[in-house]
C-alpha cells in the first residue's frame, strides 16, 4: 500500500505529464525514493494510479536499469560499464570493489550498506570510468577515490 506521501507525489508526476503513461518512470522513482526499491504491491498500486496494468508497468521497471525491484543496501555504487569505461579500467574498479567489498556484481554487503552493481551507461564518457553513488555521479574514478567513498560511506 502507498502511503500518502507517496500517492501525493505519484499525483504531481501525473500532473506535470502530458500523458498518465509518460509518467511512469518519474513515479516509480517516487517510491523509490521513499522505500529504496519497488515492491510488487507498489508496482501494482502505481499501475493502477496510471491506469496501466501491473505487466505494462513492469515492463518500464525492468528496462530501465535505475529502478530496482528487489531491495539494495543504502548505498548502491552503480559501475558504468559502457565501452568507454570498460577501456579506462572499469573492470578493475568493479574488481577493486568486490575486493573491499567482499561481494560481487549484484550483491549487497551483509550489513546492508552497500549493493555493487554493474549498470550499461551512465551517459558520462568524457569522464570515464564512472560511477554513481546512489543518485550522485562520480567521474574519472581511480581505486583510491574509491577507497574514499566507501569510507566516508560507513
Amino acid at each position: 500500500m502507498l502511503t500518502e506521501g507517496e500517492k501525493a507525489r505519484i499525483e504531481r508526476e501525473i500532473a506535470e505529464s502530458f500523458d498518465r503513461r509518460a509518467a511512469a518512470i518519474g513515479c516509480l522513482r517516487a517510491v523509490q525514493a521513499s522505500r529504496g526499491w519497488v515492491s510488487d504491491e507498489a508496482l501494482k498500486d502505481v499501475a493502477a494510479m496510471l491506469e496501466m496494468t501491473p505487466e505494462e508497468l513492469e515492463s518500464v521497471a525492468t528496462f530501465y536499469s535505475l529502478i530496482f525491484r528487489r531491495p539494495v543496501g543504502r548505498k548502491a555504487l552503480k559501475v558504468c560499464d559502457s565501452l568507454a569505461c570498460w577501456m579506462l579500467g572499469s573492470e578493475s574498479l568493479l574488481a577493486h570493489l568486490e575486493g573491499k567489498l567482499g561481494i560481487k556484481a549484484g550483491e549487497t554487503t551483509p550489513d546492508g550498506e552497500f549493493t555493487l552493481l554493474r549498470i550499461c551507461c551512465l551517459g558520462d564518457c568524457d569522464h570515464a570510468p564512472c560511477l554513481m553513488v546512489n543518485e550522485e555521479q562520480v567521474g574519472n574514478v581511480t581505486p583510491e577515490l574509491l577507497d574514499r567513498i566507501i569510507a566516508g560511506a560507513r
